[in-house]
């Protein structure tokens, strides 16, 4: 036999080994299976006032909860404040250091952070609402219900407004016009835009660096609010497809053997810090934004 024929048999059998899981395990994709869906608005109630529509879908109640929530916060703790603090004053008093000397007191003035306080606080607090409670399942699935009794209930899912980019984006637009206010009631109309170009920066050089500095107040809206909305989304995304969505999609239940376990560590991860990290890092932003309008330096 030659020195061919003698390799070609003893590689036949690692080309058996390494064909026959292709063969033998192929992935056959579920299409059927549409994991946008989870964030589809479906119309509970249909409200439209000319070109605006004003629906109720299961965003608007979850930014209900989160009002409600936040509301329920802030009058629980001007009402419960005592000399001699409780476990809930105590909690309080660590939530106020934050917002107040770690947020906006570090970043503003000691006059624009009483006035601008119980802004950046309420802000803090919506947004931490928001999406601790898109980690708790709620009955808001109105694509796949049950019933018990004869009534049709909706399944229970995990959604957050705020991984719909609308609601970050609204938040946005108002600490953006916020604090182009605050700097044109601060220096001028003028002033405010001459601010813009920092100290030191002479003749021609001001035109591209002004318009830069155009650009910059920009990108802000999509910056503050992508960053807000992609982290949300897709740490839903991940739990979805980690809790069972993957083994649905390539239809092996199998799967779910692995991923499961995964997508607990994902959503301890999102829960414990992801949801309050994020809270924070738009609150700071916003702070900083209101402090640097109205600051003397650039």
């Amino acid at each position: 036999m030659s020195l061919r024929a003698r390799l070609a048999a003893a590689t036949a059998p690692l080309a058996l080994f390494l064909i026959a899981p292709a063969t033998s395990f192929a992935i056959t994709v579920n299409e059927n299976y549409h994991p946008q869906d989870e964030f589809k608005l479906d119309k509970w109630i249909p409200i439209k006032v000319g070109p605006l529509d004003l629906s109720i879908t299961k965003a608007v109640l979850y930014l209900w909860i989160a009002t409600a929530l936040t509301i329920w916060t802030m009058v629980y703790v001007a009402r419960r404040m005592q000399e001699r603090p409780n476990r809930v004053q105590t909690a309080v008093e660590a939530a106020y250091d934050l917002t107040f000397n770690q947020i906006t007191r570090s970043n503003m003035s000691t006059q624009m952070s009483v006035k601008w306080f119980p802004v950046i606080g309420a802000l803090f607090l919506f947004i931490w609402f928001s999406n601790i409670i898109g980690y708790i399942p709620l009955p808001t699935n109105s694509a796949e219900p049950f019933h018990i009794g004869g009534l049709e209930i909706p399944s229970f899912a995990l959604y957050a407004a705020t991984a719909n980019i609308a609601v970050p984006l609204a938040l946005t637009v108002f600490v953006w016009f916020a604090y182009h206010i605050e700097g044109i009631r601060s220096k001028g109309f003028v002033g405010y835009f001459k601010s813009w170009i920092p100290t030191g920066v002479e003749g021609a050089a001001r035109v591209p660096i002004f318009a830069i500095e155009v650009i910059s107040h920009f990108v802000r809206l999509i910056s503050l609010s992508v960053r807000l909305f992609a982290n949300l989304l897709a740490g839903h995304l991940l739990i979805l497809f980690m809790a069972g969505g993957l083994g649905i999609l390539l239809g092996s239940a199998a799967l779910n053997i692995i991923t499961v376990p995964v997508a607990v560590v994902f959503f301890l991860f999102e829960v414990g810090l992801i949801a309050s990290l994020q809270a924070f890092i738009f609150a700071i932003l916003a702070a900083i934004y209101l402090g640097g309008a109205t600051s003397e330096a650039h």
